[in-house]
Order: structure tokens, then sequence, then C-alpha cells
């Protein structure tokens, strides 16, 4: 049996901050996952996307290679370690805040597509009272437009045609109301 170590003032020692709690193994290897998870979302992210999260090169060149070896399973698994690991050392709370704001307007933008396309099958479905409600609405539509497609739509559903006029109605309300 090993005699336990004596604290000698002379030798040095590792002293930890009153701030800092200490964390277990398996506490850090949680965050370094989370951190893994949100290299691997940036990874994801399109060029786009991806310009508007603030972070320094080092981090964004270890993304652009993770990008390019994407199809390489064993390196792609090691640059993702490496990326988690770079996040450690930064402060990652602009970076979350960066993606969560992508995200959301992606939500969103999807969500203005669903209104549309239920604006559009009301309209296929009521027709005239509902066309009028949404040029009130919406005033810029254009009236005779709305009620050639919304005629053409149900004719081609009446004759189990495909529904390129619906399609057409949609593009049109999406264009005007969304721009």
């Amino acid at each position: 049996m090993v005699a336990p170590r004596k604290n000698n003032p002379t030798e040095d020692s590792f002293d930890i901050e009153e701030d800092t709690e200490l964390l277990s193994k398996t506490q850090i290897k949680a965050q370094a996952d989370e951190l893994q998870k949100l290299g691997t979302s940036l990874v994801h992210l399109g060029p786009s996307a991806l310009a508007k999260i603030p972070m320094d090169t080092e981090l964004l060149d270890a993304i652009m290679l993770a990008r390019r070896i994407m199809r390489k399973k064993e390196g792609y698994r090691r640059q993702l370690q490496l990326i988690g690991k770079l996040m450690r050392n930064r402060d990652v709370a602009p970076i979350e805040q960066a993606l969560l704001t992508i995200k959301s307007s992606h939500k969103k933008a999807t969500n203005a597509l669903h209104k549309i396309e239920e604006l559009r099958d009301t309209i296929i479905i009521e027709g005239d009272s509902k066309i009028e409600s949404t040029l009130d609405e919406y005033p810029l539509l254009d009236r005779q437009k709305l009620r050639q497609l919304f005629r053409q739509a149900q004719k081609q559903q009446a004759d189990n045609k495909p529904p390129k006029a619906s399609r057409e109605l949609f593009k049109y309300l999406k264009d005007v109301i969304i721009g």
C-alpha cells in the first residue's frame, strides 16, 4: 500500500478558482458532446447561413475542412472531434444565438408558406367569397387573375388533371404576399 503524499508548500500545486465548480468526468464528456453537436450543425449549414455565424478563422477553416471530407467516415469523425475541441476554448454563446436566429427565421418562412398554401386551398374550396376577403386583406392582389386561376384550378380538379393552375395560384399568392 502506498502512503498518502503530504502537501509540501514548496511543490507546485494546482489552484482551483473559487468561482468554478468541479465537474465530473461524465459532465465534461456531456459538455464535449454538446459542443461537438453544435459543431456538426455548423458543418451542415449552407454557405450564406455559415457566413452569418460569428467565429474566428481557425474554427471556420476546421468547419470548411469537415465539409470537404464529409464522405470520408473516419476522417470526418475526427474532424468533428477537433471542432468540438476548438469550441471548448471559445465563448459559444454568440454562435448558439446566431444559429438559433437562423433556425427561427427558417421556421418563420416555412410557416408563411404553409399559410399561403392554406389560403390557396381555401380559395379553391370557397371561391368568390374567399377571393373577396383575401383582396380586402391583401389589396395588391389582382381580382381578375385570382378568379381566373381559381376557375382553372377547379376545372383541373373536376377533370382529374395535374394541378397546374393550383401551383400557379400558390406562386402568385407567394410572390405578391411575401414578395
